[in-house]
Protein backbone atom coordinates (compact mmCIF):
# COMPACT_ATOMS: atom_id res chain seq x y z
CA UNK A 1 0.00 0.00 0.00
CA UNK A 2 1.26 3.44 -0.93
CA UNK A 3 2.09 5.70 2.00
CA UNK A 4 1.29 8.76 -0.06
CA UNK A 5 -1.22 9.09 -2.91
CA UNK A 6 0.16 11.86 -5.14
CA UNK A 7 -2.83 11.73 -7.52
CA UNK A 8 -5.25 12.33 -4.66
CA UNK A 9 -3.02 15.07 -3.27
CA UNK A 10 -3.00 16.92 -6.60
CA UNK A 11 -6.77 16.74 -6.70
CA UNK A 12 -6.99 18.32 -3.23
CA UNK A 13 -4.59 21.10 -4.27
CA UNK A 14 -7.00 22.10 -7.06
CA UNK A 15 -9.21 23.60 -4.33
CA UNK A 16 -6.44 26.07 -3.39
CA UNK A 17 -6.62 27.86 -6.76
CA UNK A 18 -9.23 30.46 -5.69
CA UNK A 19 -6.93 31.31 -2.77
CA UNK A 20 -3.59 31.25 -4.60
CA UNK A 21 -2.37 34.52 -3.09
CA UNK A 22 -2.93 33.27 0.45
CA UNK A 23 -1.47 29.87 -0.42
CA UNK A 24 1.73 31.53 -1.69
CA UNK A 25 1.84 33.81 1.36
CA UNK A 26 1.78 30.82 3.70
CA UNK A 27 4.78 29.38 1.84
CA UNK A 28 6.62 32.72 2.19
CA UNK A 29 5.93 32.79 5.94
CA UNK A 30 7.19 29.20 6.18
CA UNK A 31 10.47 30.24 4.52
CA UNK A 32 10.90 33.22 6.85
CA UNK A 33 10.08 31.07 9.86
CA UNK A 34 12.80 28.57 8.95
CA UNK A 35 15.36 31.35 8.45
CA UNK A 36 14.63 33.01 11.80
CA UNK A 37 14.62 29.64 13.61
CA UNK A 38 18.07 28.72 12.17
CA UNK A 39 19.52 32.19 12.76
CA UNK A 40 19.07 32.25 16.56
CA UNK A 41 21.56 29.44 17.40
CA UNK A 42 24.10 30.94 15.02
CA UNK A 43 23.80 34.32 16.74
CA UNK A 44 24.29 32.55 20.08
CA UNK A 45 27.46 30.86 18.78
CA UNK A 46 28.79 34.19 17.55
CA UNK A 47 27.96 35.77 20.91
CA UNK A 48 29.82 33.09 22.86
CA UNK A 49 32.91 33.06 20.63
CA UNK A 50 33.28 36.81 20.09
CA UNK A 51 31.84 38.56 23.14
CA UNK A 52 31.49 36.20 26.12
CA UNK A 53 34.92 34.63 25.79
CA UNK A 54 36.49 38.05 25.14
CA UNK A 55 34.36 39.65 27.93
CA UNK A 56 33.03 42.36 25.60
CA UNK A 57 29.95 43.65 27.49
CA UNK A 58 28.92 46.17 24.81
CA UNK A 59 28.99 43.60 22.02
CA UNK A 60 27.24 41.11 24.31
CA UNK A 61 24.32 43.48 24.92
CA UNK A 62 24.13 44.34 21.22
CA UNK A 63 23.87 40.71 20.17
CA UNK A 64 21.38 39.86 22.95
CA UNK A 65 19.19 42.58 21.50
CA UNK A 66 19.70 41.13 18.02
CA UNK A 67 18.73 37.64 19.29
CA UNK A 68 15.62 39.12 20.94
CA UNK A 69 14.67 40.83 17.66
CA UNK A 70 15.16 37.56 15.77
CA UNK A 71 12.98 35.76 18.30
CA UNK A 72 10.26 38.40 17.93
CA UNK A 73 10.33 38.07 14.13
CA UNK A 74 10.18 34.27 14.47
CA UNK A 75 7.09 34.53 16.70
CA UNK A 76 5.49 36.96 14.22
CA UNK A 77 6.21 34.61 11.31
CA UNK A 78 4.85 31.68 13.33
CA UNK A 79 1.61 33.58 14.04
CA UNK A 80 0.91 34.52 10.43
CA UNK A 81 1.98 31.10 9.19
CA UNK A 82 -0.39 29.20 11.52
CA UNK A 83 -3.28 31.68 11.19
CA UNK A 84 -3.24 31.84 7.39
CA UNK A 85 -2.74 28.08 6.99
CA UNK A 86 -5.81 27.39 9.15
CA UNK A 87 -7.78 30.12 7.38
CA UNK A 88 -6.95 28.58 4.02
CA UNK A 89 -7.96 25.13 5.28
CA UNK A 90 -11.34 26.40 6.46
CA UNK A 91 -12.05 28.14 3.16
CA UNK A 92 -11.21 24.97 1.24
CA UNK A 93 -13.46 22.70 3.30
CA UNK A 94 -16.23 25.31 3.04
CA UNK A 95 -16.01 25.02 -0.75
CA UNK A 96 -15.85 21.20 -0.70
CA UNK A 97 -18.77 20.94 1.74
CA UNK A 98 -20.94 23.22 -0.42
CA UNK A 99 -20.02 21.21 -3.51
CA UNK A 100 -20.78 17.91 -1.73
CA UNK A 101 -24.15 19.09 -0.41
CA UNK A 102 -25.14 20.40 -3.84
CA UNK A 103 -24.00 17.13 -5.40
CA UNK A 104 -26.05 15.07 -2.93
CA UNK A 105 -29.17 17.12 -3.65
CA UNK A 106 -29.07 16.04 -7.32
CA UNK A 107 -28.90 12.28 -6.70
CA UNK A 108 -31.67 9.91 -7.62
CA UNK A 109 -33.69 8.44 -4.78
CA UNK A 110 -32.19 5.03 -5.56
CA UNK A 111 -28.87 6.28 -4.18
CA UNK A 112 -30.45 7.11 -0.82
CA UNK A 113 -32.27 3.78 -0.82
CA UNK A 114 -28.88 2.05 -0.58
CA UNK A 115 -26.71 4.48 1.41
CA UNK A 116 -27.00 4.81 5.24
CA UNK A 117 -27.79 8.36 6.37
CA UNK A 118 -25.15 8.20 9.13
CA UNK A 119 -22.46 7.41 6.56
CA UNK A 120 -23.40 10.44 4.43
CA UNK A 121 -23.49 12.67 7.51
CA UNK A 122 -19.98 11.48 8.37
CA UNK A 123 -18.78 12.33 4.87
CA UNK A 124 -20.37 15.81 4.93
CA UNK A 125 -19.27 16.76 8.45
CA UNK A 126 -16.39 14.95 10.16
CA UNK A 127 -14.63 13.69 7.01
CA UNK A 128 -14.64 17.15 5.44
CA UNK A 129 -13.47 18.66 8.74
CA UNK A 130 -10.52 16.25 8.64
CA UNK A 131 -9.56 17.59 5.19
CA UNK A 132 -8.82 20.97 6.81
CA UNK A 133 -6.00 19.31 8.76
CA UNK A 134 -4.17 18.68 5.49
CA UNK A 135 -3.49 22.42 5.37
CA UNK A 136 -3.61 23.47 9.03
CA UNK A 137 -1.63 20.56 10.50
CA UNK A 138 -0.26 18.65 7.52
CA UNK A 139 1.05 20.09 4.26
CA UNK A 140 2.30 23.50 5.40
CA UNK A 141 3.67 22.19 8.67
CA UNK A 142 5.62 19.54 6.77
CA UNK A 143 6.90 22.16 4.31
CA UNK A 144 7.90 24.41 7.21
CA UNK A 145 9.66 21.57 9.02
CA UNK A 146 11.52 20.47 5.89
CA UNK A 147 12.66 24.04 5.25
CA UNK A 148 13.87 24.31 8.85
CA UNK A 149 15.86 21.11 8.47
CA UNK A 150 17.44 22.24 5.17
CA UNK A 151 18.35 25.70 6.45
CA UNK A 152 19.63 24.33 9.77
CA UNK A 153 21.72 21.72 7.95
CA UNK A 154 23.17 24.50 5.79
CA UNK A 155 24.12 26.55 8.87
CA UNK A 156 25.68 23.51 10.56
CA UNK A 157 27.76 22.62 7.48
CA UNK A 158 28.93 26.21 7.28
CA UNK A 159 29.90 26.26 10.99
CA UNK A 160 31.51 22.83 11.48
CA UNK A 161 31.36 20.11 8.86
CA UNK A 162 32.92 17.46 11.13
CA UNK A 163 30.17 17.75 13.77
CA UNK A 164 27.54 17.91 11.03
CA UNK A 165 28.65 14.52 9.65
CA UNK A 166 27.54 12.93 12.95
CA UNK A 167 24.08 14.44 12.47
CA UNK A 168 23.91 13.27 8.84
CA UNK A 169 24.97 9.73 9.86
CA UNK A 170 21.96 9.47 12.18
CA UNK A 171 19.43 10.57 9.55
CA UNK A 172 19.01 7.26 7.61
CA UNK A 173 17.79 5.51 10.77
CA UNK A 174 15.10 8.13 11.37
CA UNK A 175 14.14 8.36 7.69
CA UNK A 176 13.66 4.58 7.49
CA UNK A 177 11.65 4.53 10.73
CA UNK A 178 9.53 7.42 9.47
CA UNK A 179 8.81 5.66 6.18
CA UNK A 180 7.67 2.45 7.88
CA UNK A 181 5.62 4.50 10.34
CA UNK A 182 3.83 6.35 7.51
CA UNK A 183 2.79 3.14 5.76
CA UNK A 184 1.53 1.53 8.97
CA UNK A 185 -0.33 4.65 10.01
CA UNK A 186 -2.18 4.91 6.70
CA UNK A 187 -3.65 1.44 7.23
CA UNK A 188 -4.50 2.30 10.83
CA UNK A 189 -6.20 5.57 9.90
CA UNK A 190 -8.30 3.93 7.19
CA UNK A 191 -9.59 1.49 9.77
CA UNK A 192 -10.30 4.34 12.20
CA UNK A 193 -12.34 6.27 9.60
CA UNK A 194 -14.30 3.13 8.71
CA UNK A 195 -15.17 2.50 12.35
CA UNK A 196 -16.19 6.15 12.86
CA UNK A 197 -18.57 5.90 9.90
CA UNK A 198 -20.04 2.65 11.29
CA UNK A 199 -20.53 4.22 14.70
CA UNK A 200 -22.17 7.35 13.27
CA UNK A 201 -24.54 5.21 11.21
CA UNK A 202 -25.48 3.06 14.21
CA UNK A 203 -26.05 6.01 16.56
CA UNK A 204 -28.02 8.02 13.98
CA UNK A 205 -30.37 5.12 13.26
CA UNK A 206 -30.95 4.22 16.92
CA UNK A 207 -31.52 7.81 18.01
CA UNK A 208 -33.95 8.37 15.12
CA UNK A 209 -35.72 5.11 15.94
CA UNK A 210 -35.55 5.39 19.73
CA UNK A 211 -39.33 4.99 20.02
CA UNK A 212 -39.11 1.57 18.33
CA UNK A 213 -36.14 0.60 20.51
CA UNK A 214 -38.12 1.37 23.66
CA UNK A 215 -41.47 0.02 22.43
CA UNK A 216 -39.92 -3.37 21.73
CA UNK A 217 -37.69 -3.23 24.85
CA UNK A 218 -34.50 -3.55 22.83
CA UNK A 219 -32.48 -1.26 25.10
CA UNK A 220 -30.26 -4.08 26.41
CA UNK A 221 -29.78 -5.61 22.96
CA UNK A 222 -28.85 -2.29 21.36
CA UNK A 223 -26.61 -1.53 24.33
CA UNK A 224 -24.67 -4.74 23.66
CA UNK A 225 -24.55 -3.97 19.92
CA UNK A 226 -23.17 -0.51 20.62
CA UNK A 227 -20.57 -1.94 23.01
CA UNK A 228 -19.35 -4.24 20.23
CA UNK A 229 -19.13 -1.37 17.71
CA UNK A 230 -17.41 0.83 20.29
CA UNK A 231 -14.93 -1.95 21.00
CA UNK A 232 -14.01 -2.16 17.32
CA UNK A 233 -13.57 1.62 17.26
CA UNK A 234 -11.30 1.43 20.31
CA UNK A 235 -9.21 -1.36 18.74
CA UNK A 236 -8.70 0.74 15.61
CA UNK A 237 -7.41 3.65 17.73
CA UNK A 238 -5.26 1.36 19.91
CA UNK A 239 -3.43 0.25 16.77
CA UNK A 240 -2.84 3.92 16.00
CA UNK A 241 -1.54 4.54 19.53
CA UNK A 242 0.68 1.43 19.32
CA UNK A 243 2.54 2.71 16.24
CA UNK A 244 2.98 6.12 17.86
CA UNK A 245 4.30 4.49 21.04
CA UNK A 246 6.99 2.69 19.04
CA UNK A 247 8.07 5.44 16.67
CA UNK A 248 8.41 8.50 18.92
CA UNK A 249 10.66 6.86 21.56
CA UNK A 250 12.93 5.66 18.72
CA UNK A 251 13.12 9.22 17.38
CA UNK A 252 13.90 10.58 20.87
CA UNK A 253 16.64 7.99 21.48
CA UNK A 254 18.34 8.72 18.11
CA UNK A 255 18.20 12.47 18.84
CA UNK A 256 19.66 12.03 22.35
CA UNK A 257 22.46 9.74 21.15
CA UNK A 258 23.37 12.16 18.34
CA UNK A 259 23.59 15.06 20.82
CA UNK A 260 25.74 12.97 23.15
CA UNK A 261 28.12 12.07 20.32
CA UNK A 262 28.44 15.71 19.26
CA UNK A 263 29.21 16.90 22.79
CA UNK A 264 31.74 14.07 23.24
CA UNK A 265 33.42 14.55 19.87
CA UNK A 266 33.26 18.34 19.95
CA UNK A 267 34.58 18.41 23.51
CA UNK A 268 37.58 16.27 22.52
CA UNK A 269 38.29 18.62 19.59
CA UNK A 270 38.26 21.65 21.89
CA UNK A 271 40.56 19.91 24.38
CA UNK A 272 42.89 18.96 21.52
CA UNK A 273 42.79 22.49 20.07
CA UNK A 274 41.83 21.35 16.55
CA UNK A 275 41.17 24.98 15.55
CA UNK A 276 37.79 24.14 14.02
CA UNK A 277 35.48 23.47 16.98
CA UNK A 278 34.69 26.25 19.47
CA UNK A 279 32.62 26.57 22.64
CA UNK A 280 30.12 28.53 20.57
CA UNK A 281 29.73 25.52 18.27
CA UNK A 282 28.75 23.29 21.18
CA UNK A 283 26.18 25.84 22.39
CA UNK A 284 24.76 26.25 18.88
CA UNK A 285 24.70 22.51 18.12
CA UNK A 286 22.80 21.83 21.34
CA UNK A 287 20.02 24.04 19.93
CA UNK A 288 20.44 22.88 16.32
CA UNK A 289 20.01 19.21 17.25
CA UNK A 290 16.67 20.04 18.80
CA UNK A 291 15.60 22.23 15.87
CA UNK A 292 16.80 19.62 13.35
CA UNK A 293 15.43 16.40 14.88
CA UNK A 294 12.20 17.79 16.30
CA UNK A 295 10.89 18.64 12.80
CA UNK A 296 11.93 15.19 11.56
CA UNK A 297 10.06 13.67 14.49
CA UNK A 298 7.11 16.01 13.93
CA UNK A 299 7.03 15.38 10.20
CA UNK A 300 5.85 11.87 10.99
CA UNK A 301 3.26 13.29 13.37
CA UNK A 302 2.15 15.89 10.83
CA UNK A 303 2.13 13.23 8.16
CA UNK A 304 -0.37 11.38 10.38
CA UNK A 305 -2.63 14.42 10.28
CA UNK A 306 -2.17 14.66 6.54
CA UNK A 307 -2.92 10.97 6.08
CA UNK A 308 -6.08 11.32 8.14
CA UNK A 309 -7.13 14.25 5.98
CA UNK A 310 -6.31 12.48 2.72
CA UNK A 311 -8.17 9.32 3.73
CA UNK A 312 -11.15 11.49 4.61
CA UNK A 313 -10.76 13.34 1.29
CA UNK A 314 -10.72 10.04 -0.58
CA UNK A 315 -14.02 9.07 1.07
CA UNK A 316 -15.56 12.45 0.20
CA UNK A 317 -14.34 12.21 -3.40
CA UNK A 318 -15.92 8.75 -3.65
CA UNK A 319 -19.28 10.45 -3.11
CA UNK A 320 -18.43 13.34 -5.46
CA UNK A 321 -17.33 10.85 -8.12
CA UNK A 322 -20.57 8.90 -7.75
CA UNK A 323 -22.55 10.35 -10.64
CA UNK A 324 -26.14 9.34 -10.09
CA UNK A 325 -27.89 12.59 -10.94
CA UNK A 326 -31.40 12.66 -12.30
CA UNK A 327 -31.23 13.41 -16.01
CA UNK A 328 -32.26 17.04 -16.43
CA UNK A 329 -31.90 17.64 -20.15
CA UNK A 330 -35.39 19.06 -20.66
CA UNK A 331 -35.68 22.53 -22.13
CA UNK A 332 -39.39 23.26 -21.60
CA UNK A 333 -40.38 25.37 -18.62
CA UNK A 334 -43.43 23.63 -17.19
CA UNK A 335 -46.38 26.04 -17.23
CA UNK A 336 -49.32 25.87 -14.84
CA UNK A 337 -50.46 22.51 -16.19
CA UNK A 338 -53.99 21.79 -17.30
CA UNK A 339 -53.33 18.45 -15.66
CA UNK A 340 -53.81 15.81 -18.36
CA UNK A 341 -51.56 12.88 -17.37
CA UNK A 342 -50.85 9.71 -19.33
CA UNK A 343 -48.85 6.61 -18.49
CA UNK A 344 -48.24 4.55 -21.63
CA UNK A 345 -46.73 1.05 -21.45
CA UNK A 346 -44.68 2.07 -18.40
CA UNK A 347 -42.31 -0.57 -17.03
CA UNK A 348 -40.26 0.06 -13.88
CA UNK A 349 -38.43 -1.87 -11.17
CA UNK A 350 -36.32 -0.77 -8.21
CA UNK A 351 -34.08 -3.77 -8.87
CA UNK A 352 -32.77 -4.76 -12.25
CA UNK A 353 -34.64 -8.05 -12.62
CA UNK A 354 -37.75 -7.27 -10.55
CA UNK A 355 -40.41 -5.13 -12.25
CA UNK A 356 -42.81 -3.36 -9.92
CA UNK A 357 -44.91 -1.82 -12.72
CA UNK A 358 -45.61 -3.96 -15.77
CA UNK A 359 -46.72 -2.04 -18.86
CA UNK A 360 -49.00 0.34 -16.99
CA UNK A 361 -51.45 2.32 -19.12
CA UNK A 362 -53.28 5.07 -17.28
CA UNK A 363 -54.97 8.29 -18.42
CA UNK A 364 -56.00 11.09 -16.07
CA UNK A 365 -57.99 14.07 -17.30
CA UNK A 366 -57.59 17.65 -16.10
CA UNK A 367 -59.31 18.49 -12.80
CA UNK A 368 -60.12 14.79 -12.32
CA UNK A 369 -59.64 13.12 -8.96
CA UNK A 370 -58.61 9.51 -9.29
CA UNK A 371 -57.91 7.06 -6.50
CA UNK A 372 -55.34 4.30 -6.78
CA UNK A 373 -55.91 1.32 -4.49
CA UNK A 374 -54.40 -2.08 -4.06
CA UNK A 375 -52.47 -4.28 -1.67
CA UNK A 376 -49.11 -3.29 -0.25
CA UNK A 377 -46.44 -3.67 -2.93
CA UNK A 378 -48.91 -3.33 -5.81
CA UNK A 379 -47.05 -0.26 -7.12
CA UNK A 380 -49.27 2.59 -5.92
CA UNK A 381 -46.55 4.83 -4.45
CA UNK A 382 -44.22 3.92 -7.30
CA UNK A 383 -46.52 5.73 -9.74
CA UNK A 384 -46.12 9.06 -7.93
CA UNK A 385 -42.36 8.54 -7.58
CA UNK A 386 -42.14 8.20 -11.34
CA UNK A 387 -44.38 11.20 -12.01
CA UNK A 388 -41.98 13.35 -9.93
CA UNK A 389 -39.01 11.71 -11.69
CA UNK A 390 -37.45 10.45 -8.48
CA UNK A 391 -36.67 7.32 -10.49
CA UNK A 392 -36.25 6.69 -14.22
CA UNK A 393 -38.56 4.25 -15.99
CA UNK A 394 -37.21 1.26 -17.92
CA UNK A 395 -39.53 1.70 -20.87
CA UNK A 396 -42.71 3.45 -21.94
CA UNK A 397 -43.58 7.13 -21.55
CA UNK A 398 -45.14 9.41 -18.98
CA UNK A 399 -46.58 12.65 -20.33
CA UNK A 400 -48.33 15.72 -18.96
CA UNK A 401 -50.41 17.88 -21.29
CA UNK A 402 -49.06 16.00 -24.30
CA UNK A 403 -45.35 16.38 -23.48
CA UNK A 404 -43.04 13.70 -22.15
CA UNK A 405 -42.11 14.73 -18.59
CA UNK A 406 -38.43 14.46 -19.59
CA UNK A 407 -38.97 17.41 -21.92
CA UNK A 408 -39.66 19.69 -18.95
CA UNK A 409 -36.90 21.06 -16.76
CA UNK A 410 -36.82 19.10 -13.52
CA UNK A 411 -37.27 22.14 -11.29
CA UNK A 412 -40.27 23.52 -13.16
CA UNK A 413 -41.91 20.06 -13.32
CA UNK A 414 -41.68 19.50 -9.58
CA UNK A 415 -42.93 22.99 -8.80
CA UNK A 416 -46.22 22.07 -10.46
CA UNK A 417 -46.68 18.83 -8.49
CA UNK A 418 -47.43 18.87 -4.76
CA UNK A 419 -47.22 15.67 -2.71
CA UNK A 420 -48.67 15.05 0.74
CA UNK A 421 -47.21 11.90 2.27
CA UNK A 422 -48.36 9.73 5.14
CA UNK A 423 -45.02 10.19 6.91
CA UNK A 424 -44.88 13.97 7.09
CA UNK A 425 -41.38 15.41 7.38
CA UNK A 426 -41.14 18.71 9.25
CA UNK A 427 -37.90 20.58 9.86
CA UNK A 428 -36.80 21.86 13.25
CA UNK A 429 -38.15 25.32 12.46
CA UNK A 430 -41.26 27.46 12.82
CA UNK A 431 -44.69 26.49 11.52
CA UNK A 432 -44.50 29.37 9.00
CA UNK A 433 -41.14 28.26 7.61
CA UNK A 434 -42.28 24.63 7.41
CA UNK A 435 -45.29 25.74 5.37
CA UNK A 436 -43.42 28.07 3.01
CA UNK A 437 -40.10 26.15 3.08
CA UNK A 438 -38.49 29.60 3.35
CA UNK A 439 -39.88 30.72 0.01
CA UNK A 440 -39.76 34.56 0.24
CA UNK A 441 -42.48 34.85 -2.41
CA UNK A 442 -45.08 33.41 -0.01
CA UNK A 443 -46.15 36.06 2.50
CA UNK A 444 -47.46 35.59 6.04
CA UNK A 445 -50.85 36.92 4.92
CA UNK A 446 -51.06 34.25 2.18
CA UNK A 447 -50.19 31.54 4.69
CA UNK A 448 -52.86 32.69 7.16
CA UNK A 449 -55.49 32.97 4.40
CA UNK A 450 -54.66 29.46 3.19
CA UNK A 451 -54.71 28.09 6.76
CA UNK A 452 -58.22 29.45 7.26
CA UNK A 453 -59.39 27.87 4.00
CA UNK A 454 -57.81 24.53 4.90
CA UNK A 455 -59.09 24.66 8.48
CA UNK A 456 -55.69 24.72 10.20
CA UNK A 457 -55.69 28.34 11.43
CA UNK A 458 -57.50 27.71 14.74
CA UNK A 459 -55.17 24.97 15.96
CA UNK A 460 -52.11 27.00 14.94
CA UNK A 461 -53.37 30.05 16.86
CA UNK A 462 -53.73 27.90 19.97
CA UNK A 463 -50.01 27.09 19.90
CA UNK A 464 -47.45 29.25 21.76
CA UNK A 465 -46.07 31.82 19.30
CA UNK A 466 -48.72 30.74 16.75
CA UNK A 467 -47.12 30.65 13.29
CA UNK A 468 -43.67 31.19 14.85
CA UNK A 469 -43.97 28.09 17.01
CA UNK A 470 -40.88 25.87 16.74
CA UNK A 471 -42.07 22.32 16.01
CA UNK A 472 -38.63 20.82 16.85
CA UNK A 473 -37.01 17.95 14.94
CA UNK A 474 -39.40 16.16 12.57
CA UNK A 475 -42.31 18.10 14.12
CA UNK A 476 -42.17 16.14 17.37
CA UNK A 477 -44.13 18.86 19.22
CA UNK A 478 -47.23 18.26 17.05
CA UNK A 479 -49.63 15.34 16.82
CA UNK A 480 -49.70 13.22 13.65
CA UNK A 481 -52.95 14.89 12.58
CA UNK A 482 -51.51 18.37 13.12
CA UNK A 483 -48.42 17.48 11.12
CA UNK A 484 -50.70 16.22 8.38
CA UNK A 485 -52.56 19.54 8.30
CA UNK A 486 -49.25 21.40 7.99
CA UNK A 487 -48.37 19.14 5.05
CA UNK A 488 -51.72 19.92 3.39
CA UNK A 489 -51.12 23.61 3.96
CA UNK A 490 -47.59 23.36 2.53
CA UNK A 491 -49.03 21.82 -0.63
CA UNK A 492 -51.85 24.36 -0.85
CA UNK A 493 -49.68 27.52 -0.67
CA UNK A 494 -47.45 26.19 -3.48
CA UNK A 495 -50.49 26.40 -5.78
CA UNK A 496 -49.71 23.21 -7.73
CA UNK A 497 -51.31 22.08 -10.97
CA UNK A 498 -51.29 18.47 -9.83
CA UNK A 499 -51.89 17.18 -6.30
CA UNK A 500 -50.89 13.78 -4.96
CA UNK A 501 -52.09 12.43 -1.62
CA UNK A 502 -50.09 9.32 -0.75
CA UNK A 503 -51.71 7.59 2.23
CA UNK A 504 -52.14 11.13 3.55
CA UNK A 505 -55.20 10.34 5.69
CA UNK A 506 -54.23 6.97 7.14
CA UNK A 507 -52.61 8.08 10.41
CA UNK A 508 -54.88 10.83 11.68
CA UNK A 509 -56.73 10.85 14.98
CA UNK A 510 -60.54 10.97 15.12
CA UNK A 511 -60.63 14.56 16.40
CA UNK A 512 -58.86 15.92 13.31
CA UNK A 513 -60.44 13.60 10.75
CA UNK A 514 -63.11 16.15 9.83
CA UNK A 515 -60.47 18.88 9.35
CA UNK A 516 -58.37 16.58 7.18
CA UNK A 517 -61.38 15.78 5.03
CA UNK A 518 -62.13 19.50 4.64
CA UNK A 519 -58.48 20.10 3.70
CA UNK A 520 -58.66 17.30 1.15
CA UNK A 521 -61.77 18.74 -0.47
CA UNK A 522 -60.21 22.21 -0.61
CA UNK A 523 -56.96 20.99 -2.14
CA UNK A 524 -58.50 18.72 -4.77
CA UNK A 525 -61.04 21.27 -5.98
CA UNK A 526 -60.50 22.20 -9.66
CA UNK A 527 -57.11 20.51 -9.94
CA UNK A 528 -55.93 17.11 -11.13
CA UNK A 529 -55.56 14.93 -8.05
CA UNK A 530 -54.24 11.44 -7.41
CA UNK A 531 -55.28 9.88 -4.10
CA UNK A 532 -53.52 6.75 -2.89
CA UNK A 533 -55.03 5.06 0.13
CA UNK A 534 -55.55 1.75 1.91
CA UNK A 535 -58.68 3.06 3.60
CA UNK A 536 -61.28 2.77 0.87
CA UNK A 537 -63.68 5.09 2.72
CA UNK A 538 -61.40 7.99 1.77
CA UNK A 539 -61.62 7.32 -1.98
CA UNK A 540 -65.33 6.65 -2.43
CA UNK A 541 -65.96 10.15 -3.79
CA UNK A 542 -63.18 10.00 -6.39
CA UNK A 543 -64.21 10.47 -10.01
CA UNK A 544 -62.49 7.21 -10.84
CA UNK A 545 -60.80 4.41 -8.94
CA UNK A 546 -57.85 2.49 -10.41
CA UNK A 547 -57.13 -0.90 -8.84
CA UNK A 548 -53.56 -2.21 -9.00
CA UNK A 549 -52.43 -5.76 -8.33
CA UNK A 550 -48.81 -6.84 -8.68
CA UNK A 551 -47.97 -3.88 -10.92
CA UNK A 552 -50.91 -4.30 -13.29
CA UNK A 553 -54.14 -2.31 -13.61
CA UNK A 554 -56.79 -4.96 -12.95
CA UNK A 555 -59.89 -2.76 -12.58
CA UNK A 556 -60.95 0.80 -13.28
CA UNK A 557 -64.19 2.71 -12.72
CA UNK A 558 -66.27 4.60 -10.14
CA UNK A 559 -66.98 3.26 -6.69
CA UNK A 560 -70.49 2.14 -7.66
CA UNK A 561 -69.32 0.55 -10.91
CA UNK A 562 -66.60 -1.46 -9.22
CA UNK A 563 -68.94 -2.71 -6.49
CA UNK A 564 -71.23 -4.10 -9.15
CA UNK A 565 -68.49 -6.38 -10.54
CA UNK A 566 -69.07 -9.93 -9.40
CA UNK A 567 -65.96 -11.30 -7.65
CA UNK A 568 -64.21 -8.01 -8.43
CA UNK A 569 -60.89 -7.22 -6.77
CA UNK A 570 -62.09 -3.85 -5.46
CA UNK A 571 -65.36 -5.32 -4.19
CA UNK A 572 -63.44 -7.91 -2.17
CA UNK A 573 -61.16 -5.24 -0.69
CA UNK A 574 -64.13 -3.03 0.17
CA UNK A 575 -66.18 -5.78 1.76
CA UNK A 576 -63.19 -7.05 3.74
CA UNK A 577 -62.52 -3.60 5.21
CA UNK A 578 -66.13 -2.85 6.11
CA UNK A 579 -66.83 -6.32 7.48
CA UNK A 580 -63.78 -5.93 9.74
CA UNK A 581 -65.02 -2.51 10.81
CA UNK A 582 -68.48 -3.91 11.66
CA UNK A 583 -66.96 -6.78 13.61
CA UNK A 584 -64.77 -4.38 15.55
CA UNK A 585 -67.76 -2.10 16.21
CA UNK A 586 -69.90 -4.99 17.47
CA UNK A 587 -67.07 -6.24 19.63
Amino acid sequence: MKAFDSKLFKRILVYTKPYQWRYNSVIVWAILLSLFAALRPYLLKYNVDHYIQTKDETGLLLFIGLIALTLFLEVLAQFYFVYWANWLGQDIIKDIRIKLFNHLSTFRMSYYDNEPVGKLVTRAVSDIEAIARIFSQGLFMIVSDLLKMIVVLGFMLYMNWKLTLIVIAAMPILIYATRVFQIKMKVAFEEVRAQIANMNTFVQERVSGMKIVQLFTREDIEYENFKAINQLHKKAWIKNVWYNSIFFPIADIVSALTLSLIIWYGGLNILNNDGITSFGDLFAYTMYISIFFTPLRQIADKFNEMQMGMIAANRVFEVLDNHQPIEDSGSLEAPHFEGNIEFKEVVFGYKKDEDVLKKINLSIKKAETIAIVGATGAGKSTIINLLNRFYEIKSGTISIDGHNIKEYTLESLRKQIAVVLQDVFLFADTIHNNITLNNPKISREEVIKAAKEIGAHDFIMRLPDNYDYDVKERGSMLSSGQRQLIAFLRAYVSNPSILILDEATSSIDAYLEELIQKATNTLTKNRTSIVIAHRLATVINANRIVVLDKGIVVEEGSHKELLQKENGYYKKLYEAQFLNREENTNA
